[in-house]
C-alpha cells in the first residue's frame, strides 16, 4: 500500500535533498537551467532567461501543497546551494510504481553526486511511500546517465524505440531500467 508523504527532506553522506524555494532560482538558472549542453537530453529546452526559472519554482511551490508530489533540490551539504533536481515524473497508484528523472549541474558531473541522490530517493519511496517499483530512463544516446542508474543498483530492461521527445521535439529512442523492492539492499 502506497503512503504518499510528498517531498521530505533527505540527507546522505554529501548532500540534502529538499524542496525548492523561490530564492533558488538564480542558482538553478546559472547552474543548470540555461546551460544547453546539460539540457540537451532532457525534453525541455535550456532557459534563456531567469523569469522562467522563477515561473518553473513557483509552480514547483503550488505542486508541493499534494502529498503526491516528489521533487526535490538537489544540495551539497559543503556548498548550501542547488545544483541539481531529482523528480518523480510519472506514477501510479494502482500499479504501485514509479518513474524518476534527474539532471545535475556539468561542474558536478563524474562525482557521484547523481548516483547518491538516485540512491536516497530510491530507497525513500520505496521504504518510505511504498512502490514495489521505481523506473527511470534515459536518451539513448546519453550513456553516462544509464551508468549513474546501473551504479544506483538499477537493472537495464531494453531500449524503447521512438519513445519520447527530446528538446528540440525530436522522437528519441529510451534506455529504460528499474528497481525492485526485492532488489533493494543487493548491491
Amino acid at each position: 500500500m502506497i503512503n504518499h508523504k510528498g517531498t521530505q527532506k533527505i540527507k546522505t553522506e554529501r548532500l540534502i535533498l529538499r524542496k525548492f524555494k523561490i530564492t533558488d532560482a538564480e542558482f538553478m538558472f546559472n547552474n543548470w537551467a540555461s546551460d544547453p549542453e546539460v539540457t540537451k537530453y532532457l525534453s525541455w529546452p535550456s532557459h534563456k532567461e531567469l523569469s522562467t526559472t522563477k515561473k518553473i519554482i513557483n509552480i514547483y511551490l503550488e505542486e508541493y501543497k499534494s502529498s503526491e508530489v516528489y521533487n526535490w533540490a538537489i544540495v551539497p551539504k559543503k556548498y548550501g546551494e542547488v545544483i541539481g533536481s531529482i523528480t518523480v515524473v510519472e506514477m501510479s497508484n494502482e500499479k504501485v510504481q514509479c518513474e524518476i528523472g534527474y539532471c545535475i549541474s556539468k561542474s558536478y558531473w563524474n562525482q557521484g553526486i547523481t548516483t547518491e541522490a538516485l540512491k536516497a530517493v530510491i530507497s525513500y519511496l520505496i521504504n518510505e511511500i511504498g512502490f514495489k517499483r521505481v523506473q527511470a530512463k534515459h536518451n539513448s544516446d546519453n550513456s553516462a546517465s544509464g551508468k549513474v542508474m546501473l551504479k544506483a543498483g538499477m537493472e537495464y530492461e531494453g531500449r524503447l524505440r521512438k519513445y519520447d521527445k527530446n528538446n528540440l521535439g525530436e522522437l528519441v529512442d529510451c534506455d529504460i531500467y528499474s528497481i525492485l523492492k526485492e532488489d533493494l539492499g543487493k548491491n
